[in-house]
């Protein structure tokens, strides 16, 4: 039923707007590429970011003339939907623009994706998940933005100081549950040991407890299931070499605040491989630029990533390497100005939200030409 209210909403009327004219071989025949509203756009948000992360595909969405179906994640129904529509419904948006399905993914995920109204799946989750629905989209465009697995690479001229505050706040700032974290410090031999010994003394200088504190640094993961899922991973690093300099036991609030935990190991310890989308940092030793380039590529993800050096052309140079869609220079992985290009590479995602990157996402483009005088046809 939602679906078909907004599709009912974006037939109501847009205006296509000519974004380019071009020459034609054919005397006498104007060509006009016109943008046009996709038509309904079915977005699926996460729970970090909930409002945020909904209203950066519904607005643009909107703005560009489409109708918008929104499943919000089942842990934040009301800031990832309900309330962001209200605020719209206030706003005065007309009836029918926005709809918000409430629900568990399991039951209504592959309605909504499979349905054959939509015109675009704008998804923001697990990697997992993406690819199932990359499997059941069909032919419908998607916009995804999926896993990460962050590297922040240190190399061996970096300012120190600055690369610790920014690797502590990048592997735990919201709990380390964001897909740009920092999962992975790759440090220069030259340097590992004055990092570690630095990275560590901040990290266990965390306070942690309930964030209704306003002293509070790290607060709850979202629930026993993400819980159990860093701390299966945790333990299957160790078991697969990783050395614990940092760890404790879950605490605080319903027993959810796990405290920062740092590991040593390398690039194929389970807190490495993976996207730990927790409070873990695993820190690697790399021997030269070229080798921490090479850990930082090995892996499947491509969505965020960092490099310090007080060089800032080197710095230049090995980010053009690094496949990933965003990378950071002297600055954190966790970095997003909504004005710029913001995705990733490989199984990171497929398109970029932001600007006028966004556009291309949730508009199509229409070639209409007009022959201004008869045009003689030779068979």
């Amino acid at each position: 039923m939602a679906i078909t209210a907004a599709v009912t909403a974006a037939a109501a009327g847009h205006t296509a707007e000519v974004v380019d004219r071009v020459g034609s071989d054919v005397p006498d025949k104007e060509n006009r590429v016109y943008r046009k509203p996709a038509g309904v756009v079915t977005v699926i948000s996460p729970w970090n970011f909930p409002m945020y992360l909904s209203n950066r595909s519904v607005a643009p969405a909107l703005a560009l003339g489409n109708a918008v179906v929104l499943k919000p994640a089942e842990d934040s129904p009301v800031t990832g939907g309900l309330l962001l529509a209200k605020v719209y419904e206030e706003a005065g948006l007309p009836p029918g623009l926005l709809s918000v399905v409430v629900g568990r993914g399991r039951d209504i995920g592959d309605h909504l994706v499979q349905h054959d109204i939509p015109r675009v799946i704008s998804f923001t989750g697990s990697t997992r998940v993406g690819q199932g629905i990359a499997a059941k989209a069909g032919l419908k465009r998607l916009a995804l933005e999926l896993g990460g697995n962050g590297p922040l690479v240190v190399l061996d001229d970096a300012d120190l100081e600055h690369a610790v505050d920014c690797a502590v706040f990048g592997s735990y700032y919201h709990q380390g549950q964001i897909c740009m974290a920092t999962n992975r410090v790759i440090i220069d031999a030259s340097v590992y040991y004055e990092f570690v010994d630095r990275f560590v003394e901040q990290a266990r200088a965390l306070r942690t407890g309930d964030p209704r504190n306003a002293e509070t640094q790290i607060g709850p993961v979202i629930n026993h299931t993400q819980l159990n899922s860093v701390r299966d991973k945790v333990a299957e690093s160790v078991a697969g070499g990783a050395k614990p300099l940092l760890f404790g036991e879950p605490q605080g609030p319903a027993g959810l605040v796990l405290p920062p935990h740092v590991l040593l190991g390398d690039n194929y310890v389970t807190t490495a491989a993976e996207e730990v989308f927790g409070p873990v940092a695993t820190l690697i030793r790399a021997h030269g630029e070229d080798d921490a380039l090479r850990i930082a590529n090995d892996t499947r993800y491509g969505l965020s990533s960092g490099v310090f050096t007080r060089d800032v052309e080197r710095g230049l140079r090995f980010a053009h390497q690094v496949e990933a869609g965003m990378t950071h220079i002297n600055d954190t992985t966790v970095h997003d100005d909504v004005h710029a290009a913001f995705g990733g590479e490989k199984a990171s995602g497929i398109g970029r939200f932001g600007g006028r990157w966004v556009a291309e996402d949730f508009t199509t483009h229409h070639w209409i030409s007009i022959q201004h005088r008869p045009r003689r046809l030779v068979f």
